[in-house]
């Protein structure tokens, strides 16, 4: 397969101003809008912490989900290729980002935790084992410069005697 280019594109409005701007660092609102062509839009703020709207997705959530999303994708696929009939997925990951003096920061590790269940029968080892595979083949994975650490735990579904 030959390396190929794709190109991500959408917009960005923001919807925060309360009338004077960015006047006064009260003066504002952080709120966002996420939107592309044919998507559902996304309510977009800061970090409650950063005078941002609870009720909507921040920029570290984004980052965390990111993460989690890319990697259960490519760990479906992976398992799909290799005959594993994954039955449910959920992941609850954590990330920490650590906030400096100046206001900036950066994420020093992001924890996914996915709870995967499989068909009775399937080779739990090799399902545990595509986590490795799935972490290695993810864009968004391989685009931080922070830990990215997985800690999975597969177990079989109950067969349907049981």
């Amino acid at each position: 397969m030959t390396d190929r280019e794709h190109l991500y594109r959408l917009q960005l409005d923001w919807i925060g101003n309360r009338g004077s701007g960015t006047s006064g660092y009260t003066a504002y609102g952080r709120e966002h809008r996420l939107s592309a062509p044919g998507k559902a839009d996304i309510a977009a703020s800061s970090d409650p912490a950063f005078r941002g709207d609870a009720a909507c997705w921040n920029p570290e959530e984004l980052l965390v989900a990111s993460l989690s999303s890319c990697h259960q994708l490519w760990y479906l696929h992976l398992a799909s290729a290799a005959g594993i009939a994954v039955l449910a997925y959920r992941d609850l990951p954590i990330g920490t980002m650590h906030e400096q003096g100046n206001g900036g920061g950066r994420f020093s590790r992001v924890l996914l935790r996915p709870q995967v269940s499989i068909r009775a029968g399937d080779d739990l080892a090799r399902a545990q084992a595509l986590h490795h595979e799935a972490h290695a083949l993810c864009f968004i994975a391989n685009s931080v410069n922070f830990e990215l650490a997985c800690q999975a735990e597969v177990v079989h579904a109950p067969s349907p005697q049981e």
